[in-house]
């Protein structure tokens, strides 16, 4: 990877959230956008016209905050770094302070009226995606797994299945009130993968994880064959635009990113160290491989072998760079190991 050409794109970057800045940040510092710009048109709680404070972008801006302080860093601009580390750490508190739910413990939408949204959406899983939470937020995920909640025969729903509204804007005109939308699946799933791992609970665990990814993989069919799009019914699968060719062309939801970070447990981050933390819970699978995947310039391969037949490299879960073993456990569990020192960046 090329340090010369991230640091290149910092006074853009910079640019770029000074716009958004310019344009959606409201008087008590939270940023502002329409439903419809956040890709997520007639939800229950949002509108193409009212100026509401919805956990997408601020979980955004946050995450853009954080990553222009990093890159600062990198390129040795020590005023820009404290100027967005700054930023950052304000807008969390904001989103900590002003769009969690007490009484519903859940991350909502506040109306540009001041009044918080009633309805439990998706995107209030969004701030877990850039672990903006803290432990005292973890009953959130409890609607993961309830039935009245988002959990559904074939997918995550958009909003909670019990709000009188669900389902009401009608059909195959983009409503992000309850139906299945792989964008939002995607997004649910990095968030839960990232509050198995990294916070102190008791809510979820890695067949949670596995259950719902297991659901998304079986949506990808139409006809019987390959497919994913738009969005779809939450009971019985159907694909909810048909035949419209804006639906056919819809693999964008990181499909492969999940398996790869997310189940194979190859989780990105810079420096030498490698982690890996599957979340295939123990005795689902026999054996898995996630083999020749190019990372910091060098191949990384992850075999996890029950019995230590598949592969004739032993039992256990198995990380290898460029050919040489650096971790093995004998147990799906966290292991890490270290890569050359040539792995910087040049």
């Amino acid at each position: 990877h090329n340090q010369a050409f991230v640091e290149d794109l910092l006074p853009d970057l910079v640019t770029d959230y000074q716009r958004w800045e310019s344009e959606k940040l409201l008087d008590n510092s939270l940023f502002w956008q329409y439903d419809v710009r956040d890709g997520m048109e007639e939800s229950i709680s949002g509108s193409r016209k009212r100026k509401n404070m919805r956990p997408t972008i601020n979980s955004y801006m946050f995450a853009n905050a954080r990553a222009i302080s990093a890159i600062a860093t990198m390129a040795g601009k020590s005023g820009i770094y404290r100027e967005y580390q700054s930023k950052a750490e304000d807008l969390k508190k904001l989103v900590l302070q002003n769009l969690w739910d007490e009484e519903s413990s859940f991350f909502k939408v506040k109306l540009d009226s001041g009044a918080m949204s009633d309805a439990r959406e998706a995107i209030g899983f969004i701030p877990w995606y850039f672990q903006i939470p803290t432990n005292d937020h973890n009953n959130a995920w409890t609607q993961v797994t309830d039935t009245s909640g988002f959990k559904a025969p074939k997918g995550l729903t958009t909003a909670e299945r019990r709000h009188p509204q669900f389902r009401s804007h009608g059909v195959g005109t983009c409503e992000w009130d309850g139906a299945v939308w792989p964008f939002a699946t995607s997004q649910t799933l990095v968030a839960m993968a990232n509050f198995i791992r990294n916070y102190d609970q008791s809510v979820l665990s890695p067949q949670d994880y596995f259950n719902a990814i297991l659901t998304y993989a079986g949506s990808h069919s139409k006809n019987g064959k390959p497919y994913i799009g738009e969005y779809h019914d939450e009971k019985n699968g159907e694909w909810l635009k048909g035949d419209n060719p804006r639906s056919r062309y819809y693999n964008h939801s990181t499909f492969c990113d999940l398996v790869i970070t997310g189940l194979a447990g190859l989780i990105p981050r810079s420096g030498a160290v490698i982690e890996v933390y599957p979340l295939v819970p123990p005795h689902s699978w026999q054996w898995f491989a996630l083999d020749r995947i190019e990372y910091h310039g060098h191949r990384v391969s992850v075999f996890w072998d029950a019995t230590g037949n598949k592969y004739q490299k032993g039992k256990g879960l198995f990380v290898y760079v460029d050919g040489r073993l650096i971790a093995h456990s004998p147990e799906l569990q966290r292991i890490s190991g270290k890569m050359e020192d040539n792995t910087k960046c040049h």
